[in-house]
């Protein structure tokens, strides 16, 4: 059973069916089960919230004739609906899982919003939240007292909701689809100060400064007037940045060397969207597999879907360069993978000079410009060089609480807090597939894909089907023996 109160009260069964419940004291008596959000409601309470300052002659007896209407109407509706309203001396109780409620799920997934570092996985939890709302909460018993504080704490809420999601959605640079929005509440909440400063930034953003600082004056007027204090110290300061034009306040742009693949990435999909969320969870994922499984694709996949949330940048450091010494000067190194790291950063000798301009090693002057920093590096091809890359990894982290790493290694770096994704090949068809399973298989799809690239004639059908599955099949689904193979079909053929 599902129960709405987030607007009128509705009540639906699972597969979507609305449940009439009769009598409007019935409907009034679960309105305040709901509200309780499963606690148990005193028989007193009850009585006087249905019936006020005129109880019944017998209100005990009335109200249990009204518990068992309730009960009816949702056994009717459903099998098993009449164990939900449970006696719990010293009253009645409605017994559902949080999901089941609506105003429970909004709490949840603005709770689990909160605990979100990337931002993108942030906007769609809180717009789905918000996206429960069909109007005031209990809009059908505005008059009813009893109700206030619920409603009250729930308009609560949802405002502080909405301002998050202004907020985070500004984040990601989406200030142009924001104003009317804002413009909006502004106008309903005029004294809500986190809204205002939004819409002062995504007026700017939009480049219409001049409104932006009108309406920080409005502010200030309606605050000295009814309040008779001041804008808060932020949204002064939000004003003070408009005036002088701060790049700070400019639409997110991160920062990055990550670069932009020729080609769509296939069959890695709900990799990408995995790998993105262990990101916001751990502060080092390290990808394995065997050479050839797209390791480095799927990090630079996952990278780029995770930059909004990375103010300072998202970098790429390729360690191949150390991979044999004779390329490097010398043995892999801790300094050598830090001077990669440099590099990638662009960190300059002036910018990475140790305490009063004293050289330092390279790995603590990283540490020093990165200290404060909320960065991502992606570390590739880690296996050329693990145990330098390792200790490494291991004291950036260690000294920089914002920093995240997204490491690829066909082994692990073996490190504290390290979390291992496996990369495993993509699927294959099965043996004797018929042309539209070979179709839907990844690898068949990534095949034909690089094929239809090499040889614009190629195209996967009946007759071609059997063999792109074997080829799929004796390459053991590896992206790179895949593309390998694809441009040779210009030549050879399936």
């Amino acid at each position: 059973m599902r129960f709405r109160v987030l607007g009128p009260l509705e009540v639906r069964t699972d597969d979507g069916a609305p449940v009439k419940v009769p009598e409007a004291k019935v409907r009034l008596l679960l309105a305040d089960l709901l509200s309780h959000d499963g606690r148990s409601v005193p028989v007193e309470r009850l009585v006087e919230d249905l019936w006020g300052a005129g109880p019944p002659r017998d209100p005990a007896g009335v109200l249990r004739t009204k518990v068992a209407q309730l009960r009816r109407a949702l056994e009717h509706a459903e099998p098993g609906g009449r164990d939900l309203v449970v006696w719990q001396p010293p009253g009645y109780a409605l017994r559902v899982e949080a999901e089941a409620v609506d105003a429970r799920r909004f709490g949840v997934l603005t709770g689990r919003a909160r605990g979100v570092a990337d931002p993108s996985a942030r906007a769609a939890l809180l717009a789905d939240a918000l996206a429960l709302w069909r109007g005031e909460a209990y809009a059908d018993f505005a008059g009813e007292l009893f109700l206030q504080g619920t409603v009250t704490r729930l308009a609560e809420q949802r405002l502080a909701a909405m301002e998050e999601h202004a907020e985070v959605e500004l984040e990601l640079g989406r200030h142009d689809r924001l104003v009317p929005d804002l413009a909006d509440q502004v106008r309903r909440h005029p004294l809500r100060e986190r809204f205002r400063a939004s819409y002062m930034r995504a007026l700017y953003r939009s480049g219409r400064q001049h409104e932006a600082l009108a309406t920080y004056h409005d502010l200030r007027e309606r605050l000295a007037a009814e309040l008779g204090v001041d804008p808060s110290p932020d949204v002064a300061a939000v004003y003070q940045a408009i005036l002088e034009q701060d790049h700070e306040l400019d639409a997110a742009r991160p920062r990055t060397n990550l670069p932009v693949p020729l080609t769509a990435l296939i069959g890695r999909e709900e990799a990408t969207d995995r790998v993105a969320g262990l990101l916001g969870a751990y502060r080092l994922v390290t990808l394995t597999g065997p050479g050839g499984v797209g390791k480095t694709r799927l990090a630079v996949a996952a990278a780029t879907r995770s930059a909004p949330a990375y103010a300072d940048g998202v970098w790429l450091v390729d360690l191949t360069a150390l991979d044999h010494p004779a390329r490097a000067g010398a043995l892999p190194t801790p300094a050598g993978v830090g001077t990669l790291i440099a590099a990638a950063l662009g960190l300059t000798d002036a910018t990475v000079a140790g305490p009063r301009g004293r050289p330092a090693p390279i790995v603590e002057r990283v540490l020093d410009a990165v200290r404060e920093r909320r960065i991502l590096l992606v570390l590739d091809n880690c296996e050329h060089v693990v145990e330098p890359a390792a200790q490494v990894a291991g004291r950036l982290l260690a000294g920089a609480p914002e920093l995240r790493i997204l490491a690829t290694s066909r082994e692990p770096l073996g490190i504290s807090g390290e979390h291992l994704q496996v990369v495993a090949p993509l699927e294959v068809p099965d043996d004797d597939a018929d042309h539209a399973a070979v179709a839907r298989a990844d690898a068949a799809r990534l095949f034909t894909a690089r094929a239809a690239a090499a040889c614009g004639e190629f195209t996967l059908d009946a007759r071609t089907a059997t063999a792109v599955e074997t080829i799929c099949r004796r390459l053991d689904g590896i992206p790179l023996a895949l593309e390998l193979a694809a441009t040779r079909v210009r030549a050879l053929g399936v």
